[in-house]
């Protein structure tokens, strides 16, 4: 992947939010955070790779799993502060930890107005 776009990282310590998404489906998969060391490594190694806030080190998602994050396509928003990645699962395509395939699953109740 080539990088064009120059991502702000300077908002909030250094970090980004990453959006991941399935390519197919348009379901949304997780959220991450990214800092300039796991962004490069995201564009070198055409797999998603954060940075773990809790244990302060690089993560490539799935990479123990088995459950990869091929990026096929990378976008950021207006601001240049967040990131959505497009990507292919691999694996048994389960990205949460809890062991489903989005981690966007407990709904919560709105009051209609």
């Amino acid at each position: 992947m080539v990088n064009t776009v120059k991502i702000d990282f300077a908002k909030m310590d250094g970090l980004v939010p990453g959006i991941v998404q399935d390519a197919k489906t348009g379901e949304m998969l997780m959220l991450g955070f990214l800092n300039e060391v796991s962004y490069a490594k995201t564009l070198e190694s055409g797999f998603v790779t954060f940075w773990s806030r809790t244990r302060q080190k690089l993560w490539m998602k799935g990479e123990t799993s088995g459950n990869r994050l091929r990026v096929i396509e990378a976008s950021t928003d207006c601001d240049n502060d967040a990131l959505l990645f497009k990507v292919e699962v691999e694996g048994d395509g389960l990205v949460c930890h809890e062991g489903t395939v989005s981690c966007f699953t407990k709904n919560i109740a709105m009051e209609a107005k």
